[in-house]
């Protein structure tokens, strides 16, 4: 099972990195941006980007939850709760490979 549970976590990480490339790809339009007193298209294109920054955050902190199942794995922790040290409830773990809390400490987070 754990070789299983590293080979997803594995899959999961090159997805996350493959997901932020692109959103760190430079936008083709980036000079061609003006602001006036009307919505128009450079603030159509500034909310957009402002979306995907925050996609990027999102990416950036299952990336780091990915990273930290790994360790775990490697400590053989993996599926105990990085706050409570009660173990994830295996629905969570099935769902979700990465999760490091459980139910509770995630909703507190």
């Amino acid at each position: 099972m754990d070789t299983d549970v590293a080979l997803l976590l594995h899959a999961k990480r090159d997805e996350l990195d493959d997901q932020m490339a692109t959103l760190e790809l430079t936008p083709d339009d980036q000079g061609a941006i003006s602001f006036g007193k009307r919505v128009g298209e450079g603030t159509s294109m500034a909310v957009d980007r402002l979306a995907q920054v925050a996609v990027h955050d999102g990416l950036q902190a299952t990336r780091a939850d990915v990273e930290r199942a790994l360790v775990k794995l490697d400590e053989g922790t993996y599926g105990t709760c990085d706050v409570c040290g009660r173990p994830i409830a295996e629905a969570r773990l099935e769902a979700l490979p990465w999760a490091v809390l459980c139910v509770e400490d995630q909703a507190r987070r």
